[in-house]
C-alpha cells in the first residue's frame, strides 16, 4: 500500500514571518523539507499553502503545489482540503510534514505511514519518544502520551502523566521518578483520508480546547491513534531565527 506526504506551509509566523522561504544553506528551508519528504516512500509529495510568494518559490524547485483557503482553524483542516481538492480517496494514507524540520529523516516518515497501514482499526498513527529530565516532563510545550499494552493512546497531554504521585507527594520534583517511561509525543502524523473527513465535521472537543492540541478531538470520537517509539530522534524544528542558524550550522559543519 502506498502514501502520499502532504507539506503545510504559511508565510504568517508572529515568531518568524516568511520562515518557509527563509535562507538555510543556500536554499529555501521549504526545499529541504521538501526534498527529504522525497527521499521517503512517499509516491505523491505536495506542498499546501495560502500564499502566493510561498507557492511561486515551490513551484521554481519543481514541487507539487495545492492552494488552500487561510482561514482554517487548524492544521487537520488545511490538510483535509488538500485531499478534497486532489481527490484522494477515502482509504489512502497522508503523512503530514511540517514545514519547519528541514532536517526531518525520511526513516521516520516511513515508519509512520507503515504503522498505518499495519493498524486497521487505527485512522490515525504517529511516533514518540523517552522524556529522560524532570524539566520536560513538567514542561507544559513537552505533549506527552501514554498508550495501552496495543501501542494505541489512552491520552495526550501537556501535564506529567501518569502522575508519579508517591515522589511528588514527597516533594522529588527536581529528578526524574523511577519506574514508567514517559513518553514525548512527536508531532508526525499519518492519517487515512476518510478519519479526515470526519474530523472537519466534528465540532471541538471540551478536551482538546482545554489542552489545545487536536489530537484530542479524535480520541474524543473514538478514533484508534497507533503510537510507536521513533526509529530515529527527529532533530528539533525551526521556530526562531536561531534555530534557522543552528541548523544551518549543522548542515554546514555535520
Amino acid at each position: 500500500m502506498s502514501f502520499s506526504v502532504v507539506i503545510p506551509a504559511r508565510y504568517a509566523s508572529s515568531r518568524f514571518p516568511g520562515k518557509p522561504l527563509a535562507d538555510l544553506a543556500g536554499k529555501p528551508m521549504l526545499q529541504h523539507v521538501y526534498e527529504r519528504a522525497c527521499e521517503s516512500e512517499a509516491v505523491r509529495v505536495v506542498i499546501a499553502t495560502d500564499d502566493d510568494r510561498i507557492a511561486q518559490t515551490a513551484d521554481g524547485f519543481g514541487a507539487e503545489v495545492c492552494m488552500t483557503s487561510s482561514d482554517h482553524p487548524s492544521g487537520t483542516d488545511r490538510l483535509q482540503e488538500v485531499v478534497q481538492t486532489l481527490g484522494f480517496y477515502a482509504d489512502d494514507i497522508v503523512v503530514n510534514v511540517q514545514g519547519d524540520e528541514p532536517l526531518i529523516p525520511p526513516r521516520i516518515i516511513n515508519q509512520v505511514a507503515h504503522n498505518l497501514m499495519a493498524v486497521p482499526t487505527a485512522g490515525i498513527a504517529t511516533l514518540s519518544e523517552p522524556i529522560e529530565t524532570i524539566d520536560a516532563l513538567l514542561n507544559p510545550n513537552v505533549v506527552k502520551v501514554i498508550t495501552d499494552h496495543q501501542g494505541m493512546a489512552l491520552y495526550f497531554s501537556r501535564a506529567p502523566v501518569p502522575w508519579p504521585r508517591d515522589d511528588f507527594m514527597s516533594g522529588e520534583r527536581d529528578q526524574m521518578p523511577a519506574g514508567f517511561p514517559w513518553q514525548r509525543h512527536i508531532g508526525l502524523y499519518a492519517y487515512r483520508v476518510k478519519m479526515l473527513n470526519d474530523f472537519v465535521n466534528w465540532p471541538p472537543a471540551a478536551l482538546e480546547q482545554t489542552e489545545s492540541l487536536e489530537q484530542l478531538r479524535a480520541l474524543w470520537h473514538g478514533v484508534g491513534i497507533h503510537v510507536a517509539a521513533a526509529d530515529v530522534a527527529p532533530p528539533a524544528g525551526v521556530d526562531t531565527p536561531e534555530d534557522l542558524a543552528r541548523i544551518a550550522e549543522l548542515l554546514v559543519n555535520g
